[in-house]
């Protein structure tokens, strides 16, 4: 739930932070990101105090349902973060945002490891998974400061302008009409498995397939979003520039694939091994889950230039049609796997499959988008 909601917690607002000429206006675009975000996260609590219930029965998820109480405080960290991110990437501090991300995961696993030996329970690991955004966006926020180059100063805090504010939320009303939306749907796919597999199959099979993604995650993590931090504020560098864009997008897809060949690859040959290997033979089905999701995994992570050049390309509207009609087929796909096959790991298989397809299809309209955008 956090995962399809967090990305959406400033209507996507702080994507725009990069694309200013002055840092005045993306400042102003940070304060607003900031309230939008606020507003969401009341929003989250007042219904989460009325539907409760309705929630917690709809995805069987009764063991769990007083940490959903944490999604408002997630919603503001994760708002928070993404302010932080795109200032970072606007004023070029990508050694920042890499040293940030390092010591969060260092703290928070170290935490989940040390408290695990002395209270093992599942409420340590979701409690720190909550909280991992907060602590982030402190650390940004921090070495930001003290490198000089402050979120927000002193007189923009104080200083209320709202008609300022309004003419920025227009200016910039193509993220939150079409790059939300988007972007909401984008997660809901990718949350998809872990919610169907949940009320379909039981926890046991969603815990399967989390363990596969979160550890394919990994060299999409540290890889494929270093290089769209630093692609993103090239490409519209280049785009401005007259440059050809379409070379930039496609000597960057090229050598993402290069890198992940190998890892992704070798998930695809040995999967049941490996993980049986590392976790337990009690995660060899984790493995078989794991074959699958690193296809559609190396898809995505190969994608990452065309989805960081889509904005910037003016082609939002088109990209959340592109995410509609993909969510549609593959909840289709999920369904058949369940009421036509009766397994979940056919219904994986599907699912796996149809990412590959949906990723390189906008890889290859996106390319087709920036060659006529050249000519134009």
């Amino acid at each position: 739930m956090i995962a399809i909601i967090a990305p959406v917690s400033a209507l996507t607002y702080p994507i725009a932070i990069v694309l200013p000429e002055r840092d005045k206006n993306a400042r102003g675009i940070i304060k607003l990101s900031i309230i939008i975000t606020f507003i969401l996260s009341m929003l989250s609590l007042i219904i989460l105090l009325i539907f409760n219930q309705k929630i917690v029965g709809l995805f069987n998820i009764q063991e769990i349902a007083s940490f959903l109480f944490l999604v408002p405080l997630v919603i503001i960290f994760s708002g928070i973060v993404q302010v932080a991110e795109q200032w970072l990437i606007r004023t070029k501090h990508f050694t920042i945002n890499a040293r940030v991300r390092f010591l969060q995961s260092i703290i928070i696993n170290s935490s989940k490891i040390g408290i695990g030996l002395i209270n093992p329970v599942a409420a340590v690991l979701v409690v720190l998974s909550a909280v991992g955004n907060g602590l982030r966006a402190f650390m940004m926020i921090f070495y930001a400061t003290k490198s000089g180059i402050p979120l927000l100063e002193k007189r923009h805090i104080l200083k209320k302008n709202k008609r300022k504010l309004k003419k920025l939320a227009r200016k910039h009303y193509d993220f939150p009409l079409f790059r939300a939306p988007q972007v909401f749907l984008d997660a809901v796919t990718q949350g998809l498995p872990v919610l169907m597999l949940s009320s379909f199959f039981g926890p046991a099979s969603a815990g399967f397939y989390t363990i596969g993604r979160q550890v394919l995650r990994m060299p999409s993590s540290l890889i494929g979003q270093a290089v769209g931090d630093v692609f993103y504020p090239r490409i519209a560098e280049a785009y401005n520039n007259k440059e050809d864009v379409t070379k930039l997008i496609r000597n960057a897809t090229l050598g993402l694939a290069a890198v992940g060949a190998i890892p992704f690859g070798l998930v695809v040959l040995f999967g049941p091994f490996l993980f049986s290997l590392v976790f337990g033979a009690d995660w060899t089905m984790a493995g078989e889950y794991a074959r699958w999701i690193a296809l559609f995994s190396f898809a995505a992570f190969i994608n990452r230039p065309s989805v960081r050049s889509l904005p910037v390309l003016d082609a939002q509207k088109f990209h959340l049609f592109y995410t509609v009609t993909w969510l549609i087929i593959r909840l289709g796909l999920l369904s058949v796997g369940y009421f036509v096959f009766s397994s979940d790991l056919v219904a994986i298989a599907l699912f796996g499959m149809s990412g590959v397809v949906s990723n390189i299809g906008l890889i290859t309209i996106t390319l087709q988008i920036s060659k006529k955008k050249l000519q134009k």
